[in-house]
């Protein structure tokens, strides 16, 4: 659980210092620049909450992998319609949703094994 928000720091890593990108989203009150703590955080918090349904489906269903998988897949593709709306510019929407991606790939290939 703990790589989902590492990989995503390395991505946030290479995209904004490295490659000199700025990742900056459309608020209600105006806009907001993704820094690494929000990465770590956001990341940390998804994995945190995959890892609670996982073991309540563990617990009451016959096939907990299957179905959290299934709707672990269904909240990643929706995570992608925050970066998709609201991020400015295109490289900072590609990024965001580089970011989505990779946290959700790594929680579902990661938890669905443990």
């Amino acid at each position: 659980m703990l790589g989902a928000p590492a990989l995503a720091l390395v991505v946030w890593a290479l995209a904004v210092p490295l490659a000199g990108t700025t990742l900056t989203v459309r608020m209600a009150g105006g806009t907001q620049t993704v820094d690494p703590v929000s990465v770590a955080v956001a990341s940390l918090v998804a994995g945190l909450a995959g890892w609670a349904l996982l073991a309540v489906l563990e617990r009451w269903s016959a096939r907990p992998g299957r179905i959290w998988t299934i709707i672990a897949l269904v909240v990643c593709a929706l995570s992608l319609t925050g970066p998709l709306g609201s991020a400015v510019g295109a490289a900072a929407t590609l990024v965001l949703v580089l970011l989505h991606l990779t946290v959700g790939a790594v929680l579902v290939l990661g938890l669905v094994r443990r």
